[in-house]
């Protein structure tokens, strides 16, 4: 738990996976496998060394394989509900929310998170974007959107947990939904921390990705994630 202890009090990782995982075609997407370990054992054995406990939400009626460690718990029908479900499921001071399909979770960006957080609260992982970006207009270039200042949101997210309960409970009463849990909470107007992700962090989601997944594993296995 080397990570934990830059951060007075608890620290848990939540990890929400009770995605359907449609559009990968393979079941639930948390349990593909990707080199003999599923996406959600990488996930969880590059979070429980640094934290006090790892949570994950699966679908109803699916149990946790014995050999991950973490506790599991129904999630809902939504991510947001499944985040939701996760805060109220522990009493850690500090959360961080990974998705289970970003496997390779380097150790170095999840002491950042934790050495951000104190600042405002928030901080999240992301990347500088690095390609020319163009707006579509009918199937047609529109003109380049200036790349300047974006970034690309991965996860995890750090957060202080009593801020992202509150954020998830006033966007339930208002039902609004936002594509990660960070967006949540800018809309209490809390700033959120960017820190520096890293390019292996990508999503598995469609076929591309874990072919591209199949290929990091054969470097990340052989230890290549030490950086």
């Amino acid at each position: 738990m080397t990570g934990a202890c830059l951060l007075a009090g608890r620290t848990a990782a939540l990890i929400p996976a009770a995605g359907s995982g449609t559009r990968l075609g393979l079941g639930p997407k948390a349990f593909v496998e990707v080199a003999g370990r599923s996406l959600l054992a990488r996930s969880v054995a590059a979070l429980a060394p640094l934290v006090d406990e790892v949570l994950v939400a699966l679908p109803e009626g699916l149990e946790l394989p014995e050999d991950i460690p973490a506790r599991a718990i129904v999630g809902g029908a939504t991510r947001q509900e499944s985040v939701r479900r996760l805060l109220r499921a522990t009493s850690a001071e500090i959360v961080l929310v990974h998705d289970a399909a970003r496997p390779f979770l380097p150790a170095n960006v999840v002491h950042a998170l934790l050495e951000a957080i104190p600042e405002t609260g928030v901080a999240t992982a992301a990347l500088p974007v690095a390609d020319t970006l163009v707006r579509g207009e009918a199937g047609r270039w529109g003109g380049v959107v200036p790349r300047e200042g974006l970034w690309a949101v991965q996860t995890p997210q750090g957060f202080r947990r009593e801020l992202l309960l509150r954020a998830h409970e006033a966007a339930r009463e208002e039902g609004f939904r936002a594509t990660d849990d960070a967006g949540l909470v800018v809309r209490l107007g809390v700033p959120v921390t960017l820190v520096p992700g890293d390019p292996r962090l990508f999503k598995v989601t469609a076929p591309g990705d874990l072919a591209l997944a199949h290929a990091v594993a054969s470097v990340w296995d052989a230890g290549a994630d030490d950086a």
